[in-house]
């Protein structure tokens, strides 16, 4: 089987699977990528608060 048919078969059976997937419409994508802002947004405060406690406690620490 040369290069070219392997090629060929590799993009036909690929294309093949990607008419098979369930693709998200825009209404979803859009309220997804929110979520996912929102989240990163929440987890970044969650972390700055603690760091902020922990460099807190570390320096109380470190001048006794």
């Amino acid at each position: 089987m040369s290069i070219i048919n392997r090629i060929r078969q590799y993009l036909t059976e690929s294309w093949s699977e990607l008419k098979k997937v369930s693709w998200p419409t825009r209404i979803q994508v859009r309220n997804l990528t929110v979520l996912v802002i929102a989240i990163s947004f929440a987890v970044g405060v969650y972390i700055a608060i603690f760091d902020a406690i922990f460099g807190r406690v570390i320096e109380f620490v470190a001048t006794l």
